[in-house]
């Protein structure tokens, strides 16, 4: 049944990639068709396939690096032999380790943070539901009291995950929210805290006040819990989720990025850069607003996907 709802989500995947597939792997596909020989002009032609793709250029130098270094080791010609080695090393540059999930194994509080829009609510409740359904007793804290609806939306999430949720009035303090979740969730005996913010910019002090408040509760009244942060980004936006992601990495610690809206978007490639330039795992990705369209992040089935290579499911 497991393997086949992953056979299922890879499918969608796949689906969802496919006008990033149009723009930038079409390009890819054709180049290494077309190619009679791996010389500068390959290289140039692929290099600029991938900076246009959203890869950004850093992560395109890494990976071109690599490629060249693997091609001469292992005295390759031939174009289809060298795109293999390159799917490979795209895999490599997003490997996800089993440690990256080890807030799965403790009692854990997941802090969701972002800008707005990004898909922070949903998020939350589509890790709900994948927690409960591995069997976890899970707790919301609705501690977005900003944007008008975010508590009644998170609770039609937690209604739909089958998971308790702690929420104030609109406009109360979100400090306030969490605290009382986290004593809500050691009296309950929780395993996962998922904790629900309001969209802010790094740049918004009285909101990067507020957070610096959040941690600070969770810290000092559930110090035993294991304190995971995952910066929710939108996949659409392309290099602007990587700046997002270099802006926050800067004034929060963050674990972990959920990329969202990867369906339908053509600047997929964004999950190979965000990975490979600032050392911080895609752990989650979605594709869809059902709560089944989220899923932990496979490098294997990403780049099989993209590329619309084999299934593979690890």
């Amino acid at each position: 049944m497991e393997e086949k709802e992953k056979t299922g989500f890879f499918t969608r995947l796949k689906k969802g990639l496919s006008k990033t597939r149009e723009s930038f792997v079409s390009g890819v596909d054709s180049l290494f068709h077309g190619a009679s020989e791996l010389d500068d002009d390959f290289y140039e032609e692929l290099e600029e396939l991938f900076v246009m793709g959203d890869i950004g250029i850093h992560t395109t130098m890494q990976i071109m690096e690599d490629l060249k270094e693997k091609v001469k080791e292992q005295n390759i010609r031939e174009a289809a032999a060298c795109k293999q080695l390159l799917l490979d090393t795209i895999k490599a540059q997003m490997k996800v380790c089993e440690e990256d999930y080890e807030f799965e194994k403790k009692k854990s509080v997941l802090l969701l943070i972002g800008v707005n829009g990004v898909g922070k609510t949903t998020s939350v409740g589509k890790l709900a539901g994948t927690y409960k359904k591995d069997g976890k007793k899970v707790l919301l804290a609705a501690a977005d009291t900003f944007r008008a609806g975010a508590i009644d939306q998170l609770k039609e999430w937690a209604a739909r995950a089958g998971a308790e949720i702690i929420a104030g009035q609109e406009g109360s303090d979100p400090a306030a929210i969490v605290y009382d979740a986290v004593a809500a969730a050691k009296a309950r005996n929780v395993d996962i805290l998922l904790c629900d913010t309001a969209g802010r910019l790094h740049n918004k002090k009285n909101l990067m006040a507020e957070l610096h408040k959040i941690y600070t509760i969770i810290e000092k009244e559930y110090s035993e819990a294991y304190l995971e942060t995952l910066l929710v980004v939108d996949g659409t936006t392309g290099q602007n989720a990587l700046a997002q992601a270099k802006e926050f990495s800067q004034v929060a610690p963050i674990d972990g990025i959920v990329l969202t809206k990867l369906d339908g978007t053509a600047k997929g490639g964004i999950a190979i850069a965000i990975q490979s330039e600032l050392k911080i795992p895609v752990k989650f990705i979605c594709i869809g607003e059902k709560i089944e369209d989220m899923e932990k992040f496979n490098a294997d089935n990403f780049v099989d996907a993209l590329f619309d290579a084999e299934e593979e499911i690890c």
